[in-house]
């Protein structure tokens, strides 16, 4: 990853989610693009590859609570590393459903990740927008969640809004939504849309050289 690391940052400055997803139609047929999201910080922009965790179902009978806990989940899911790395919750045709809040994720500040990805709702969006790290979920709620979904498994694909997530792929996410990536093909596809967002910009000038320069 660290190869990649400062060539994509700096590729990710030039773009939009929109770029990327262009992009990727170029390359794939496949969905990529994840819509109506929300974020605590929508100002900022979310980019690494990916840690997977799963929820399912909660049943105190097959999933124990003392033994399927987050802690522990992400304790697993940062084994091979953590820093600069999205955490991508899955929470199983749970979309209304709080993944988790302002305590648990704290662990993510204190590992370095870059940021979370939740197909879910999230707690404490005050106290996540403390944090250096980028969110973006499907809400905000002011409800636990234990009792509909718990943390099951960590380090497999997952299914975010219909688009396949597997470990390793790269996340980009900003205001406009997010995009995933395979790993294999990410340098290649930022540098496609960094051309997309040069087409779209001298397009605009040409329409209105008075027009703003895009960010």
């Amino acid at each position: 990853m660290a190869d990649n690391t400062d060539r994509l940052q700096e590729l990710a400055s030039r773009v939009r989610t929109p770029d990327v997803v262009d992009a990727m139609g170029r390359m794939h047929r496949h969905r990529c693009h994840i819509d109506d999201l929300v974020s605590p910080t929508p100002g900022r922009v979310l980019l690494g590859p990916a840690l997977t965790m799963s929820y399912f179902p909660s049943c105190e009978k097959a999933l124990p609570a003392e033994h399927y806990t987050f802690t522990r989940l992400f304790s697993e899911a940062v084994e091979g590393g953590a820093e600069g790395r999205v955490l991508v919750l899955a929470g199983n045709g749970h979309p209304d459903v709080s993944l988790g809040g302002g305590s648990k994720l704290s662990l993510v500040a204190a590992h370095g990740l870059a940021g979370v990805l939740a197909d879910g709702r999230l707690r404490d969006f005050v106290e996540l927008a403390t944090h250096d790290f980028a969110v973006y979920c499907r809400g905000q709620t002011a409800k636990w969640g234990g009792d509909v979904v718990t943390p099951y498994e960590t380090d497999r694909p997952v299914v975010v809004a219909g688009v396949a997530v597997r470990p390793g792929d790269w996340v980009f996410a900003d205001v406009s939504g997010a995009v995933v990536v395979p790993a294999a093909q990410v340098v290649e596809v930022f540098e496609e849309a960094g051309r997309i967002a040069r087409t779209e910009e001298a397009f605009v000038d040409d329409v209105d050289p008075d027009a703003p320069a895009r960010p």
